[in-house]
């Protein structure tokens, strides 16, 4: 979890500003569109006015514009007055709050620009918390607490905009992905009659992981009207800044259906691949996760430096009768068993190969393991929520083990492990029960391209280019599983740990899928859409 007290000013704020050329590509394809009157809802230092004055748009147009902090607001408004920009309204104050006072009452636009700020939930103010939701409300969208500020923004600037108006906007790239981004996705989807995302290779905020994407968004001229859906086309540098933005817009192919009701992910793919992967998810011996298996989470300690210990604190404290084995990170396993010699080479390393489960009232405990509960507490370790709500809040509850394994977040793609030495896992990994198979048939069987590739279809990543998967995207992903194949679990855990990710899924791709039938053509194109897919999240070439 992030504190509000670790975080930058910059981010508190959300201020992250826009490059002048983007604002520029923005603004050109918003106002492209014959534009009388344009919302601006958190125009900082008003780097799109200069976007109104390169595309050569003075007093044309009336601009309505919303900046929460004064320095900024004060800036804007000497530089309209630089420009020679007297149609601009600059109201200091926050957006939101405007929206949500008498929202069926207020003027609409004709186009919206900006980039709107980029603050979690957790660290808006109070006031603005409740603003947030708000929105959500007016709107009959459900509402989470995982939000950003960026998503209620342009859930009311949608609502602003006059029919047949334009949206263009720099936003966050996890909008086609999250999970508290889909109330947003779904309305735009109901609304737009079609959604263009352009995905850059690069990340354009500096000093930050945090990708960025442009939205250009056209409202509906009717409710009726057909949906082109969404697209997402991918650029690399800058030249894409070159092209008329409204020849890039008509050209995009936009995918409907669920590319639209639920993740976007599937627009990164052309109509021709996704025929393939229907190929390759109708097969009978290929099934969704859930309904070969079972997942949950780890297990919640709520201090997990305390509970997960090396041998030198077992040995300080004597906790030897109050510890079992576990795993947890992709330090602790770098293949696809964890066995007693796996659990031997991280003790020696000094990893925290052990969790420290203790029952029963601190007076009745051994004296070395009671200093131990109150080196905890010296720490204030019982007045953390998830351990103050337990008693005793040193017994961690829900501690069992399953034979198979997965780690929540994964570098090239994720792994089923098989559990043999049945350790523990906190909550940096997931337990799973295998309902059809064995545990070693499904640890084999899972790693390949098509498994593969719907994790990135369906799972997250965030700065630094991490994949990770919650159970609801873990239940979505394809199995395919051919029983007439032979398999050493133990071979194969060493072939995982000596070759590169594709080497291992080129290789289970032609062994599992080519005993299904599959050619070696469909089996490549499989291969080379999981690569893309991996190398856009990791932002390689």
């Amino acid at each position: 979890m992030k504190f509000k007290a670790d975080q930058t000013s910059q981010k508190l704020r959300g201020g992250y500003y826009t490059p002048q050329n983007l604002a520029d590509f923005v603004t050109s394809w918003v106002i492209s569109k014959e534009q009388t009157k344009v919302l601006e809802p958190s125009c900082g230092d008003g780097v799109f006015f200069q976007a109104l004055s390169n595309n050569r748009i003075h007093n044309d147009v009336d601009v309505s514009a919303f900046e929460l902090f004064d320095t900024e607001a004060m800036a804007s408004r000497e530089r309209c007055h630089s420009l020679g920009l007297s149609n601009v309204e600059i109201t200091e104050g926050d957006f939101l709050t405007w929206f949500n006072v008498n929202s069926d009452e207020h003027e609409t636009f004709t186009g919206v620009l900006g980039n709107p700020p980029f603050i979690r939930y957790q660290f808006l103010e109070t006031e603005f918390q409740a603003q947030a939701e708000l929105v959500f409300r007016q709107l009959n969208l459900r509402f989470t607490k995982h939000t950003n500020a960026w998503v209620p923004f342009i859930l009311a600037s949608i609502k602003l905009l006059e029919s047949g108006g334009r949206l263009g906007m720099v936003i966050p790239s996890e909008i086609i992905h999250v999970m508290h981004a889909q109330s947003l996705r779904s309305y735009l989807g109901e609304v737009c009659r079609k959604i263009v995302i352009i995905d850059p290779q690069e990340i354009w905020f500096e000093d930050t992981l945090q990708g960025a994407v442009i939205i250009f968004a056209e409202k509906k001229l009717d409710a009726d009207v057909h949906s082109e859906g969404v697209a997402i086309v991918s650029v690399a540098g800058t030249d894409f800044l070159d092209e008329d933005p409204n020849t890039l817009f008509d050209q995009a192919i936009g995918i409907n259906g669920q590319t639209v009701i639920g993740k976007w992910t599937k627009a990164l793919l052309s109509h021709e691949e996704l025929q393939l992967l229907q190929q390759f998810t109708n097969h009978t011996h290929v099934h969704r996760f859930t309904d070969i298996a079972t997942v949950d989470v780890g297990i919640v300690t709520g201090a997990n430096d305390f509970f997960l210990v090396p041998d030198e604190i077992v040995e300080q404290y004597q906790l030897h009768d109050y510890v079992q084995p576990m795993f947890g990170r992709s330090q602790h396993c770098q293949g696809v068993v964890y066995d007693q010699n796996q659990h031997n080479a991280n003790a020696e390393n000094g990893l925290p190969t052990n969790f420290v489960y203790i029952k029963g009232d601190k007076k009745d405990l051994p004296k070395s393991v009671q200093k131990y509960v109150e080196f905890g507490e010296e720490q204030k370790l019982h007045t953390r929520y998830k351990c103050s709500v337990r008693k005793p809040w040193y017994t961690v509850p829900s501690v069992y083990a399953t034979q198979l394994g997965m780690l929540k977040r994964a570098h090239d793609a994720p792994r089923l492990i098989f559990n043999e030495l049945e350790a523990l896992t906190t909550d940096t990994a997931y337990r799973i029960r295998a309902s059809q198979f064995t545990p070693q048939q499904l640890s084999f069987s899972f790693l390949n391209p098509l498994t593969a590739l719907y994790a990135e279809l369906e799972g997250r990543s965030y700065g630094g280019g991490v994949l990770e998967l919650v159970p609801s995207e873990i239940e979505k992903l394809y199995i395919p599983v051919a029983e007439n194949i032979e398999f050493d679990l133990e071979h194969f855990d060493n072939l995982v740990r000596t070759h590169s990710m594709a080497e291992i899924l080129t290789i289970q791709g032609e062994l599992i899928f080519g005993a299904l039938g599959f050619n070696r053509e469909q089996i490549q194109s499989l291969l080379n859409i999981w690569l893309r897919l991996k190398n856009r999240r990791q932002r390689r070439e």
